[in-house]
């Protein structure tokens, strides 16, 4: 069930990226980031797309491909601590069909590697509301890759 779960939160990347924001939200999505990480004093860089990233490890080997499949274990919460998603053994999915945050952590990563993300509406679930996941959410993940094929 719940990898049934995961899976439907990971292919929802398609209805989010239907979504447009306007300046204004996209500054407001950066404000309450910037407010989380400073609050919880993680040392957190921006990309230009408005990801918040910590590179904990970069791993060992190839660098990630968009057509490869990817294991990995994570944790997804919502900026309240809330956890709407986990696992603790590995799943795997091709790495196109992840939501936008995760393809772009992972063309950083390589097996092995590990990163904490803070990821704005616009790179996750967007207006879609889910099971566990308000629309519009800012989401916080913990992702370390187990192996890559």
């Amino acid at each position: 069930m719940k990898v049934l779960r995961t899976i439907c939160l990971l292919l929802t990347v398609f209805l989010a990226a239907c979504s447009t924001y306007s300046e204004d939200n996209l500054k407001q999505f950066d404000t309450r980031i910037e407010a989380y990480i400073k609050k919880h004093e993680l040392p957190m860089e921006r990309s230009e797309t408005g990801l918040y990233y910590q590179i904990v490890q970069v791993g060992e080997g190839d660098a990630i491909l968009a057509n490869d499949f990817v294991s990995f274990k994570y944790v997804g919460k919502l900026l309240n601590g809330e956890i709407f998603d986990q696992h603790k053994t590995p799943v795997e999915f091709q790495v196109t069909k992840l939501i936008a945050a995760w393809q772009e952590i992972m063309f950083m990563l390589k097996p092995g590697g590990k990163a904490i993300l803070v990821a704005p509406p616009q790179l996750a679930y967007g207006t879609t509301e889910l099971e566990d996941i308000p629309e519009n959410s800012i989401l916080y993940f913990e992702i370390e890759v187990v192996s890559v094929k």
